[in-house]
């Protein structure tokens, strides 16, 4: 069975994540702080949570340091929303500040990504940022929305995705998702 770190970067909806994580493989979740590059070596897949952090109102080179493994490792990793902005910046993408979206919304994919396998090309999922960020270098735009440029996007080379939407809390397109995540790990 596939082993997965979740790594808890302080959103509530990390129990949601680990309740759908349980279906399809083992997992073990560890704070955003405690993680290092010899913590994932031992896992085949990383998910980053999301986070109550701003950050465009945080000091992000804390975050930065400690996240500096995303570049090096060659696990498959999953960002979700703040994880999503965290592997931006580390790619030199840069965030702003955006409208509120708290609601589900219809996300447009117009790249192929293996991340996106068995979803419509239209797909709802539930948002809950006010902060976006842009297309980071090494990376390309998979899909859209009419509230966020960068919903979707997938590393040119490595098994490294973002969303910026809340797989975890968007019901069954969320599960097959992060299934998909499971399954190339």
């Amino acid at each position: 069975m596939k082993r997965i770190l979740i790594i808890d970067c302080g959103s509530s909806k990390v129990p949601l994540l680990e309740e759908i994580v349980f279906e399809s493989a083992d997992y073990e979740t560890h704070s955003f702080f405690e993680v290092t590059q010899e913590t994932t070596d031992s896992f085949d897949g990383i998910i980053i949570s999301g986070s109550p952090i701003l950050i465009t109102e945080e000091d992000m080179e804390p975050y930065l340091t400690q996240a500096s493994w995303i570049k090096t490792t060659i696990k498959p990793i999953l960002g979700i929303c703040f994880g999503h902005q965290l592997i931006g910046l580390c790619y030199e993408a840069f965030g702003s500040r955006m409208k509120d979206c708290r609601s589900m919304n219809e996300i447009e994919q117009f790249e192929d990504c293996p991340l996106l396998y068995r979803l419509p090309n239209i797909f709802e999922m539930q948002e809950d940022h006010c902060e976006s960020i842009s297309i980071p270098q090494e990376f390309e735009l998979v899909a859209n929305s009419d509230e966020c440029i960068n919903e979707v996007m997938q590393h040119e080379s490595k098994k490294i995705y973002g969303v910026q939407f809340h797989p975890e809390s968007s019901g069954n397109f969320g599960h097959i998702l992060l299934e998909n995540f499971i399954e190339m790990c």
